[in-house]
């Protein structure tokens, strides 16, 4: 039920399926999570983010207070409504990312995410339905939902996905050697577990997307004079 915690039943993981999750993560999908920082750029260029412990720190961080409060546990819950066929719940989460991304530049980046995650599973299929637009996290949902997977290891590959996307920005960014980086995804890897759990037991009261730093930040961001990543 929507407002309820989330339903963690397992399902038989398939090696097929196991590796479609993979794939879907990677950060080598064309759908140009390589593009942006998340406000990153920002926190280096305000001195906040300047080695490697400080990058990871505020990456750790990030994945608590912002991901796991919020994408993490749409993904759980889309997943759930996409495997119902419960098309008003789909787009109840989908307005709700929308309206909850503070500043024009994660809006962008969650719908351009989602649009194109759509356009390359359309382009997987014999016969693609009507073309159609949803956030990152819904779209990511929608493509997992078809696979012999468990909703928590749905969530572990999205967290995962995205910590490597945030390991490479950092390494631009800093920016940092690839051994850095490296060390950075070891830290992340093992806190996904728990922020994937706590997000897993969200519900619709519970979620938020409350994080001022960040929005101010990403906001900077977009009139930043020199960035390499997209606003």
């Amino acid at each position: 039920m929507p407002g309820t915690t989330m339903d963690t039943t397992t399902a038989t993981r398939t090696d097929g399926a196991l590796l479609r999750l993979i794939w879907l993560a990677s950060p080598a999908l064309p759908v140009g999570g390589f593009s942006y920082s998340e406000g990153l750029e920002a926190a280096v260029e305000a001195g906040l983010v300047h080695d490697q412990a400080s990058a990871g720190e505020w990456l750790v961080q990030q994945l608590h207070v912002v991901l796991s409060e919020s994408d993490l546990a749409v993904v759980a819950q889309g997943v759930t409504a996409w495997r119902a066929d419960d098309e008003a719940r789909v787009q109840a989460l989908d307005r709700w990312v929308r309206r909850t991304r503070e500043t024009s530049e994660l809006r962008l980046q969650s719908e351009q995410m989602g649009r194109s995650l759509g356009d390359w599973s359309r382009s997987l299929q014999a016969n693609p339905p009507a073309r159609d637009h949803f956030t990152y996290p819904v779209a990511f949902a929608r493509a997992a939902a078809p696979m012999e997977a468990p909703v928590r290891d749905i969530v572990l590959a999205f967290a995962f996905g995205w910590s490597e996307n945030m390991m490479q920005a950092a390494i631009k960014a800093v920016p940092l050697g690839q051994a850095a980086g490296q060390r950075i995804l070891q830290r992340l890897a093992q806190e996904i577990p728990a922020a994937a759990d706590h997000a897993m037991r969200l519900g619709d009261e519970d979620r938020q997307a409350f994080a001022p730093r960040l929005a101010i930040l990403s906001a900077q961001h977009e009139t930043q004079y020199s960035r390499l990543f997209r606003s």
